[in-house]
């Protein structure tokens, strides 16, 4: 609240001045401001920077891995024979007929109305397991609601199978299995448990009028057929697991021909692995380097202004930046990595060659790995040493920018407690002046009054 009286008695604008004291008083403040601002400003670059490197850090790491570039490709000579690689793939050849795809069963009862018995109770074996269904009713949809809640692996579905020879509707309970390979068989009887250990229910896909319409089937290869080493291979789905190393081969069609199935390193992949971290790593060089820069300016005077970067003269960013540096394109073995296609520019970043890359891969495939994953192993350690989130170089100026900044705020509260106390002595001050001046003006006037009051008095001289 403002408690000076403005000019009243003196003409002074106290208000003004008072805010011109106080503008003066509050430097201090303002510069602890500035600090503050300046000091977020770095905090946010080195929190970037330190995402960039630990982003870095993962990268280099999984690519030091020892299988990080067993990369390989496949290929099929005929679409209806797919592949899928998974670790530990390696380069091979086969050749693969397909005999027979998998199977599952599927089977009808003969033609009814409802279900022949009370209570309505069928069996299912599979698996070498006996479950025994209870229906609700003799009503079929009950029966195959029965089924399928049952859990055996088999589904039932009620399908129309004409009239009977009253007119009335007929129907099929057509059994089918969930999975398919002959393990996965199943039998379905009219009766309980006890029945069917007894062999006294009969077999509802067997009976007069009933069908098994496809059996349960494993998939086949055969390997070098019409050899002496001829093989074949089963398998309960159309999925052959590890017929080469780390190779899956899911067929979709029999074959009369081989189908020649081929598995190569794949050269592009490793490349683009390698091309990945000097990517990664030139990321972190251009963020250094732009907010390193000092850009020249001119001021509404026509002055020039130098404005530094946000890292100009940071000593540890610049350090992190030859750490970097260092760790990627220091010799391996005493062997340059410009020799693989990894090298140093003149501006200090890095460069990658892919043709360089592709030729030394093609001619030494194992030392180019070798290297790539030596390069990547050193630079994982030197950027987890800068970005650790408990011990990381950057981490730490971070953690002391923020204490610094805790601090300055600290003593910017402080210092408006103290203006707000320094503001209100001047007020007072000021107005205690207005206040004695209009007590002077108004004791002046009184006087005055006075002594135009008094009555004159004139001498005469005689003579």
């Amino acid at each position: 609240m403002t408690n000076a009286i403005d000019g009243l008695v003196s003409g002074l604008d106290t208000t003004t001045l008072i805010n011109s004291l106080m503008t003066v008083e509050a430097q201090p403040q303002a510069l602890l401001k500035a600090s503050v601002a300046k000091s977020q400003t770095l905090i946010s670059a080195l929190q970037g920077l330190n995402g960039q490197v630990a982003a870095l850090a993962t990268l280099a790491t999984t690519t030091a891995k020892p299988t990080s570039l067993d990369l390989y490709s496949s290929t099929s000579s005929s679409p209806t024979v797919t592949t899928a690689l998974s670790p530990g793939a390696a380069a091979g050849q086969l050749d693969v007929v397909v005999g027979a795809l998998a199977r599952n069963q599927v089977g009808v009862s003969a033609a009814m109305t409802a279900w022949p018995a009370t209570p309505a109770v069928l069996t299912i074996v599979a698996n070498g397991v006996s479950t025994e269904i209870s229906a609700a009713s003799t009503s079929l949809d009950d029966m195959a609601t029965a089924v399928n809640a049952a859990g055996t692996g088999v589904t039932a579905t009620k399908v129309a199978s004409g009239v009977d020879a009253g007119g009335t509707a007929q129907f099929r309970l057509q059994f089918t299995g969930n999975s398919t390979g002959a393990a996965n068989a199943f039998t379905v009887y009219q009766g309980t448990k006890a029945e069917v250990t007894a062999a006294t229910a009969p077999n509802l896909l067997t009976a007069t009028g009933a069908a098994v319409i496809r059996t349960a089937g494993d998939a086949s290869v055969t390997l070098w057929a019409g050899t002496a080493a001829t093989q074949t291979i089963t398998s309960g789905t159309n999925t052959f697991s590890n017929l080469l190393p780390g190779v899956a081969i899911t067929v979709s069609a029999e074959s009369t021909a081989p189908v020649t199935i081929k598995v190569a390193r794949d050269d592009a992949q490793i490349s683009s692995v390698a091309s990945g971290l000097v990517s990664s790593l030139n990321g972190i060089f251009a963020t250094i380097s732009t907010q390193t820069v000092v850009t020249n300016s001119t001021n509404a005077a026509g002055a020039a202004v130098m404005s530094p970067g946000v890292f100009t003269g940071n000593s540890s960013v610049r350090d992190v930046s030859q750490k970097l540096l260092s760790a990627a394109s220091s010799p391996i073995n005493g062997h340059s990595p410009s020799e693989y296609g990894i090298s140093i520019t003149k501006t200090g970043t890095m460069e990658f060659d892919a043709a360089k890359f592709a030729t030394a891969l093609a001619k030494d495939p194992t030392t180019v790995k070798a290297a790539v994953q030596e390069i990547a192993t050193r630079v994982a350690a030197a950027a987890t040493a800068v970005s650790d989130k408990y011990t990381g170089q950057l981490t730490g100026q971070i953690t002391g920018q923020q204490t610094s900044v805790k601090n300055m705020s600290t003593r910017i509260d402080a210092w408006d407690v103290s203006l707000a106390t320094r503001r209100a002595t001047l007020q007072s001050t000021y107005t205690a002046l207005e206040v004695s001046l209009s007590a002077l003006k108004a004791q002046s006037t009184w006087l005055t009054a006075q002594v135009a009051g008094l009555p004159s008095s004139s001498t005469s001289t005689t003579g």
